[in-house]
């Protein structure tokens, strides 16, 4: 422990020591979210138990900040098929939440969809449909119905829906994940178009595409809308506006994340299938312009 001359140097070293642990509390739960996206489950194990320990040290042993840590773990441990040991984890977050008065909306709906996820493990789905039901109750509490951070329920409630094969109700579901996540780049898409119209920079300086995402929230993003397109590439042939649509999102998604080689892959993807299934030629144009724009930053000939 450092020395401190005074009482007041000694409350100031631990508001800082508190700043920082805040700060990787933040951090190794961005980082153990992200590995949950990308499917790496064991990779996320060390940042949340990190993330966990960090809570412990700021907010105690019986706090309800520790419950996003537990349920970190119980979704890493569904991942590695510990499902024992995910439902320890469950348990361990619920018991908290039931001795909090201040739990947050935004808490309620995590812990409701990881309780989801464990009944669709267990294949319980009657309760897996009322847990996701919450979620998608308390997150439209926290956020608003038509936030990304709402739209994970709608997308593991259709997913449900999609393995008991009713499609009809999983179909609307991907939709409307799909719009959801539809307005949100489009809209960060639309600024950044703006601004490059708007603003010469005579220094010839290129402007910085964001998602307004973390790396998590990208990941996460990624991985709805992959799974998204891959049930709508099962079904192309019948609905090529949608498998379509979902491309061109994935193309605005990575097109802010500045990877501009996959939003040339999935803008190439959707315009061929656009030439193939003969759509009108003002739908064509439009995916032209968007693969335009993607060849101009990456410096190719446009076509």
């Amino acid at each position: 422990m450092p020395f401190y001359n005074s009482e007041e140097e000694r409350q100031h070293g631990l508001h800082q020591l508190q700043q920082r642990q805040k700060h990787l509390i933040e951090f190794c739960y961005t980082v153990a979210q992200k590995y949950l996206f990308e499917g790496k489950h064991e990779d996320a194990v060390p940042a949340a138990l990190h993330s966990l320990r960090f809570r412990m040290n700021v907010h105690g042993l019986s706090s309800v900040e520790l419950v996003p840590a537990y349920l970190l773990l119980a979704e890493a441990s569904l991942g590695l098929g510990r499902i024992v040991q995910a439902e320890e984890y469950l348990s361990q977050a619920q018991w908290t939440v039931l001795k909090s008065t201040e739990c947050s909306y935004a808490t309620h709906s995590l812990l409701h969809r990881n309780l989801g996820l464990l009944c669709m493990a267990k294949e319980n789905y009657e309760e897996a449909r009322y847990h996701l039901a919450n979620d998608i109750y308390f997150a439209s509490c926290a956020f608003g119905t038509e936030d990304i951070r709402t739209s994970g329920g709608y997308f593991h409630l259709a997913n449900i829906f999609y393995g008991l094969n009713k499609l009809d109700l999983a179909d609307t579901l991907y939709t409307k994940v799909s719009e959801i996540w539809n307005k949100y780049l489009n809209d960060h898409y639309q600024v950044l178009s703006q601004a490059r119209i708007q603003q010469v920079d005579l220094l010839g300086k290129r402007f910085e595409a964001d998602t307004g995402l973390d790396e998590a929230q990208e990941a996460e993003a990624i991985q709805i809308l992959t799974s998204v397109l891959n049930i709508r590439e099962s079904t192309s042939d019948k609905a090529p506006r949608k498998t379509i649509f979902v491309l061109k999102i994935l193309v605005m998604l990575y097109y802010l994340m500045m990877n501009y080689s996959k939003a040339q892959e999935y803008a190439m993807r959707a315009f061929n299938l656009a030439k193939e299934q003969q759509l009108s030629d003002h739908e064509q144009n439009t995916i032209q312009e968007l693969l335009n724009l993607i060849l101009a930053e990456e410096g190719y000939p446009i076509i």
